[in-house]
């Protein structure tokens, strides 16, 4: 039975108030194709991107257990019943896609899935297509003429959404890269932490992403993770560059780099959700830590995480007066200290999602 007028207007005023509202280019995507499989009575669905570099098209989000297989195809631009779609800029419907020589069999070969009736629109930005829509298997019956309507008009919708969502995406991404570079040629003053910051940036990372944080989340821990010592600006070469342990009031100014980091950041209105993470990554768990001896939950996640991170790329990293130590020993320090100088949960999701960095493919 197919949906009524109500609740397929909720649905397309739900996927409208979250196309005006996010730039997450991963949310507009999946929630586009949700919307569409729901719209039709489609029993899943995908999204295409194109690739002009390439000229292929490649699977950016394919609904269902099966979907992820495809996500590892890529097929040229002019191939398959998408490619097609992409090629004439028009909708069209398949209803018996093992008769009709643009189908894609690989594709089903792939995933282990059949598709038994598919319907395709094409995604068109400015006159530019951009990827294609597609919605498969039409639950009890075969699409018709009604549905693709729908898909077109649904595809018109989210078309420009998932062009800005991925514009704002790249731009993050330069930006990400731009801070990280410059953080890099900060660190060139002190010789003995080349590299620092990107592994920094790495393990706290792993370490969100091993608590589940969200995707913003995510973004802040990421952005506090690549300046967390951008106030080293303010510190004096002989001190930062020194080539033993720091004397007593040599180490009371080093301090101050977490404070000139924040006073730093202040500056740019944008940047306050990550001040925390930078001003607060020397706290310790049991409040012995600095510039405020912050306790516990007090201290802000994202500094618990980079401080995590910090000290196990401290701690296993060549000094010239110290060796650094091996991976088995630093896990095991951290692990002593959690409760103490870390949280131990922290510490926990550190270690797995090491692991889980090491068995990725």
């Amino acid at each position: 039975m197919s949906m009524d007028f109500t609740a397929k207007l909720k649905t397309l005023m739900d996927l409208s108030a979250l196309i005006n509202s996010t730039l997450d280019a991963r949310q507009v995507r999946v929630q586009a194709i949700e919307a569409a499989t729901t719209l039709v009575g489609a029993e899943t669905g995908s999204l295409l991107l194109f690739d002009a570099a390439s000229n292929e098209l490649y699977f950016e989000v394919a609904l269902g257990e099966k979907g992820a297989r495809l996500k590892e195809i890529r097929l040229p631009a002019a191939q398959g019943i998408a490619g097609w779609v992409l090629q004439h800029e028009q909708g069209v419907i398949v209803n018996d896609p093992g008769n009709d020589p643009r189908f894609y069999r690989a594709a089903d070969a792939r995933s282990q899935f059949t598709t038994r009736s598919l319907m395709a629109a094409p995604l068109v930005v400015k006159g530019k297509t951009i990827g294609v829509l597609e919605a498969i298997n039409k639950v009890g019956g075969t699409f018709d003429n009604s549905d693709l309507d729908l898909l077109i008009f649904l595809a018109n919708q989210v078309a420009p959404a998932i062009e800005n969502a991925g514009l704002y995406a790249e731009l993050r991404e330069v930006f990400h890269e731009t801070a990280l570079t410059l953080s890099e040629a900060l660190e060139c003053r002190d010789t003995y932490t080349g590299g620092h910051t990107r592994r920094v940036c790495d393990y706290s990372l792993a370490i969100g992403e091993s608590l589940g944080l969200s995707r913003s989340d995510l973004d802040r821990l990421k952005l506090s993770a690549i300046l967390h010592d951008i106030g080293k600006i303010g510190v004096a070469d002989a001190i930062l560059r020194k080539a033993g342990p720091l004397e007593a009031d040599e180490f009371a100014q080093m301090q101050q780099h977490v404070r000139f980091g924040g006073e730093i950041l202040q500056q740019v209105r944008s940047m306050a959700e990550i001040i925390p993470g930078v001003l607060y990554h020397h706290e310790k768990y049991d409040g012995s830590g600095y510039p405020e001896a912050l306790k516990g939950e007090a201290i802000p996640i994202l500094a618990r995480i980079i401080a995590v991170a910090d000290t196990y790329d401290a701690m296993t990293t060549d000094r010239p007066y110290r060796q650094g130590l091996s991976r088995a020993k630093a896990l095991a320090e951290l692990r002593r200290c959690g409760g103490s100088q870390f949280d131990a949960t922290i510490v926990e999701a550190f270690i797995r999602g090491l692991k889980e960095q090491e068995e990725a493919p």
